[in-house]
């Protein structure tokens, strides 16, 4: 699927959803070099690498939201088919990318993704580029300690991972999940960046801050004064 808006600027971008989680895996690239990023391979890696060549994509890192196994289960498998390095997510995450195997192994599937270390972690503040186009990092834990939102200002995008969705937010029932610090990451780093940003979640369609903030029931600014007692019910949030 293309997104919106991304092919007026130097950088192209596709969703490719990867495992039975149907988990937005991003395939984004420079028209011009070609060189790319896949964002989220959380299994699925043939169909991944499938889209990748479709494309003419040479892809140059992979960048991860946070831990979770239909999040980061593919990336072992990419960076040993293509030799490139993982970049984050924050290093709290590690104790989950430890335990991807055994986790994909207890919903029935073995063998989709593998555990994960990453080249490089991120942190709150950081920096990475694609073609020379920066991306701004924001560590924002509550689904998970290590989580982190890569954005680009410019182009008005932001990849999310599981902490907010349309009309949803990530699960909090999780270990190290923090339904306060969801709420300070969601209402302190991602809405400065703007009504108008866009932004690719883990699942389901894409969404601006500004409609989130009309009409999400849990963090929306009409009830925002009750949103922490509401994040980690229920949500759209499958991990």
């Amino acid at each position: 699927m293309a997104v919106c808006g991304m092919t007026q600027n130097t950088l192209d971008l596709r969703i490719i959803p990867v495992t039975p989680f149907q988990q937005n895996c991003s395939l984004m690239w420079d028209k011009k070099t070609m060189h790319g990023v896949l964002v989220d391979p959380g299994g699925d890696a043939e169909k991944i690498l499938h889209g990748v060549k479709k494309h003419g994509v040479e892809i140059k890192q992979i960048w991860l939201t946070h831990g979770h196994l239909d999040h980061a289960g593919g990336a072992e498998d990419i960076k040993a088919e293509l030799g490139v390095p993982i970049i984050g997510p924050h290093k709290d995450d590690q104790f989950w990318m430890d335990q991807i195997s055994a986790d994909w192994e207890k919903y029935g599937q073995k063998g989709m993704g593998r555990n994960c270390k990453p080249d490089k972690y991120l942190t709150d503040g950081d920096e990475l580029k694609l073609a020379g186009v920066k991306f701004g990092v924001a560590h924002c834990p509550g689904h998970t300690p290590g989580h982190v939102v890569i954005y680009n200002k410019d182009m008005k995008i932001a990849f999310v991972g599981d902490v907010i969705f349309k009309g949803s937010v990530g699960r909090t029932d999780f270990p190290q999940s923090n339904p306060e610090q969801l709420v300070r990451s969601i209402t302190q780093k991602l809405w400065p960046l703007g009504n108008d940003m866009r932004f690719i979640p883990g699942h389901g369609p894409m969404s601006t801050f500004g409609d989130e903030r009309r009409s999400n029931p849990f963090v929306g600014d009409n009830i925002i004064g009750k949103a922490g007692d509401k994040v980690g019910g229920r949500s759209s949030g499958i991990m």
